[in-house]
């Protein structure tokens, strides 16, 4: 009998161990100093979405980046999918060389200086430096008791008029929700951040989403959006119109579902007044 309970406890043990070692979690991430630049590569020039438009090849200080899910589509981003995902290169002088096209036709060759930490690279015009912006990392949460009910939008304008011509219109972007479920009254037009000039973008701008205040769950609700026109003198002198799909200035208007706690970049781009149509193109930050 002792020596049958001998054999069952190093059973168990064995079993145990070997459960252990079969169930490791492991978290495929590479530790990035803080020395070092992150990056995510957005390509907003304003071209017509097609496969000879697309980048099929990207070299940062030569070296090719990879995309595993495939080749880098206009108003897109990469590392693809890119929640939370970003590039890591050495800080500081940076060339970055785009290829278009499946015959990699060399389009971009441009440098940058990059900085230590999370930034966001936009390319939108191939014969100029790309612009960068802080991706306001670490992100600053807010704690509520329940259920929270904030998003964050963060709103870019890389509007142009023509084919070469940015805009030179000032763009106040603006949020509207949903205050009562049963009348389905909205709330006021709010402003999310100041008034943008072509190539700017707000910080951080809290947006509220519509949920249930007494129980806890992760929710998620439409938040409607407009952008005005601001002039010189910090007027509002209305709406921006656009033009749509079937050749008519209509005002611009839009909509998105947001998640309480989530972070959405809002980057206004393509052509105002010529195609390709402008649009609103979301990437979640987090």
């Amino acid at each position: 009998m002792k020596k049958y309970r001998s054999l069952l406890i190093l059973f168990f043990l064995s079993g145990f161990l070997f459960s252990c070692q079969k169930h490791v979690v492991e978290y495929n991430a590479v530790k990035v100093s803080s020395d070092e630049a992150e990056f995510q590569l957005h390509y907003f020039v304003p071209l017509t979405a097609s496969t000879a438009n697309n980048i099929y090849k990207v070299e940062i200080n030569g070296q090719m980046i990879a995309n595993s899910s495939g080749p880098l589509t206009t108003y897109n981003a990469i590392p693809s999918a890119a929640v939370g995902k970003f590039y890591a290169t050495k800080k500081g002088q940076t060339n970055i060389k785009l290829y278009k096209g499946e015959n990699l036709q060399p389009v971009y060759d441009q440098n940058v200086d990059l900085k230590a930490g999370k930034q966001n690279i936009f390319v939108y015009d191939f014969t100029k430096p790309p612009i960068i912006f802080d991706n306001g990392f670490p992100y600053t949460p807010l704690v509520t008791e329940k259920t929270g009910s904030t998003a964050w939008v963060k709103f870019y304008n890389f509007l142009y008029e023509k084919e070469g011509v940015p805009t030179d219109l000032k763009l106040q972007y603006q949020c509207q929700y949903v205050i009562n479920d049963t009348t389905k009254a909205k709330s006021d037009w709010l402003n999310v951040g100041k008034p943008l000039a072509f190539g700017e973008a707000t910080g951080w701008e809290p947006v509220h989403v519509n949920v249930s205040t007494t129980t806890i769950t992760a929710g998620s609700d439409r938040v409607d959006y407009r952008i005005k026109v601001i002039d010189k003198d910090g007027n509002d002198v209305g709406d921006l119109q656009v033009l749509n799909a079937s050749n008519k200035f209509v005002n611009y208007s839009d909509w998105w579902t947001a998640a309480v706690g989530r972070r959405y970049h809002h980057v206004l781009s393509g052509m105002r007044a010529d195609k390709p149509n402008c649009a609103v193109r979301q990437f979640t930050a987090l």
